[in-house]
């Protein structure tokens, strides 16, 4: 079945391409959503008159999205997380928790648009690739963070503290007993 496409389809063509495509994909998928129109005579010349129009609104998204590109770059993301022993995350952070973060932070988008290889089991910064648009990616920087207390090394420098702040009491508490002794 030869189609012309109204709009870009990934994998399969760009705005104002004649495809083929099986029946079923045509007449299932792309009619019924307005991607494609079948490539007859007349349609291929009311086309060519529409073409600008739907240009424009093609050129109108992919601005959109780069501009919301701008907005996610721009907007630091954090999730904080439950730890166990050695820094394990209990669970995974996935593609629904990222959007639910994004939200909070005040970028709204659909969580399958989030393209991450597996799950985040570990803490630390990653760069999260977006697909906004089929030309425009958008990079997001998100922490992943210890839940509530302070990382280890922060537990570890107060305990130190602590320690040397008990040490010097003792030492005080003695000087001054010997003072008081003589």
């Amino acid at each position: 079945m030869k189609l012309i496409l109204r709009a870009d389809v990934d994998a399969l063509g760009r705005l104002g391409d004649i495809v083929t495509v099986k029946p079923g994909f045509g007449r299932n998928y792309l009619i019924p959503q307005g991607l494609a129109k079948p490539a007859t005579n007349a349609n291929l010349k009311a086309f060519e008159l529409e073409r600008r129009k739907l240009q424009e609104q093609a050129d109108s998204l992919r601005a959109q999205a780069e501009g919301m590109a701008a907005k996610i770059a721009a907007t630091p993301v954090e999730i904080e997380v439950r730890v166990g022993e050695g820094d394990k995350l209990y669970g995974s952070v996935t593609t629904a928790n990222i959007g639910d973060a994004m939200e909070a932070a005040g970028i709204d988008i659909d969580r399958r648009k989030i393209l991450l290889a597996e799950p985040i089991r570990s803490l630390g910064e990653f760069e999260i690739e977006i697909k906004l648009h089929p030309d425009v990616r958008g990079e997001l920087k998100l922490a992943v963070v210890r839940h509530g207390g302070p990382i280890e090394e922060e537990i570890v420098e107060e305990e130190a503290v602590a320690e040397e702040a008990a040490t010097e009491s003792v030492e005080t508490d003695a000087a001054e007993s010997e003072t008081a002794e003589a």
